[in-house]
């Protein structure tokens, strides 16, 4: 597993292990032994986790986690294990937060994490309109002086509002983005800003919720409801880049790529995002480890200069989305809706 300086002594790894699946009512898949899974993906070299505030249950098994971890290999193996949480206050609560609030949410967090510092907060803010995000990011600053947190990221905010916060002086680490094969909207702007002001991309959505997949190769357009929010958003994203016929002919050629590395189409499509210019890593959500080895396998794929050149031809033929990144999401939004890591 490749791993990477995301600032200094700073470590990750370029492949994170993605904690939303794990949220109570997300899925009644679930493992017998959730820390047992983590504990494995650790050991196989994927040691940062990725979880939020909102997402229901999942901050307290990652503590747990830390305590087995612990446990099992000692302080020394814990020492490298970095959990990403988010700070998500609530749609309702933006036009009166407060700084006590951020203060206890990220209490909240402590506890839950087991920890005296919490690695990294990202800040998600859900209406540009509602304008105290600024005042939120200096808060969390406040707090990563005070010692209660290490590293301060963002997530799905756009370039314009990305650049205001490290203008007011909060030192962002990193940005968390929706960026794969179909949505390459980061590359118009972002990505250029994050190479100039030193702020790494984490990239979820690289397998467009299972779209970029093997399932879905040959396989008809579908035409009876899809059965989660997230496949309905990235069919728009199918429909609006190019329609079905331009996206089966992607997956055929990442078919004939995954065929000469030995490996399946998921693996390729996040392999690939992790050569584009800003990325440090991925973010792949997984409900057990029966998805490891694939996942581990995504940071050793290496594309070769053939490779590279039939994705981009393919793509080529595609139309760009609109807006910056999470522009549409951001107008499609309840309020309410966790932001998938």
């Amino acid at each position: 597993m490749q791993r990477l300086q995301l600032a200094p002594n700073y470590a990750i790894s370029r492949v994170i292990h993605g904690g939303w699946q794990l949220a109570s009512g997300h899925s009644t898949a679930r493992s017998e032994d959730p820390v047992a899974d983590l504990v494995a993906f650790a050991d196989a070299g994927i040691t940062t986790f990725d979880c939020a505030d909102i997402y229901t249950g999942v901050e307290e098994l990652m503590g747990g986690f830390r305590r087995r971890y612990r446990d099992l290999r000692g302080e020394h193996a814990l020492a490298r294990i970095k959990i990403h949480t988010k700070f998500v206050p609530h749609f309702d609560v933006l036009p009166r937060i407060s700084k006590s609030y951020v203060e206890r949410m990220i209490d909240q967090s402590l506890r839950r994490l087991n920890q005296e510092r919490l690695d990294l907060v990202q800040l998600h803010w859900w209406e540009y309109r509602e304008p105290r995000w600024l005042e939120a990011a200096l808060w969390l600053d406040e707090l990563r002086r005070t010692g209660k947190i290490d590293k301060i990221g963002g997530t799905n905010f756009d370039t314009f509002h990305m650049l205001e916060i490290v203008n007011a002086g909060v030192p962002l680490t990193c940005m968390q983005v929706q960026y794969s094969l179909l949505d390459g909207r980061p590359a118009r702007r972002m990505a250029a800003a994050a190479v100039e002001y030193g702020i790494p991309l984490l990239c979820y959505g690289t397998v467009a919720g299972g779209f970029l997949g093997d399932r879905w190769f040959g396989a008809p357009e579908p035409t009876e409801q899809l059965e989660n929010r997230s496949l309905v958003k990235y069919k728009r994203i199918i429909d609006d880049v190019g329609g079905w016929d331009l996206f089966q002919a992607l997956l055929t050629v990442l078919r004939q790529i995954a065929d000469r590395h030995g490996t399946d189409i998921a693996t390729v499509a996040s392999a690939a995002m992790l050569e584009r210019t800003g990325v440090a890593a991925v973010i792949i959500g997984a409900r057990d480890s029966s998805h490891l080895a694939s996942n581990v396998a995504i940071s050793g794929v290496a594309l070769s200069a053939k490779d590279v050149a039939l994705i981009t031809g393919v793509l080529a033929e595609a139309r760009e989305l609109e807006g910056d990144v999470y522009g549409l999401e951001r107008n499609d939004q309840s309020g309410t809706r966790p932001p998938k890591s």
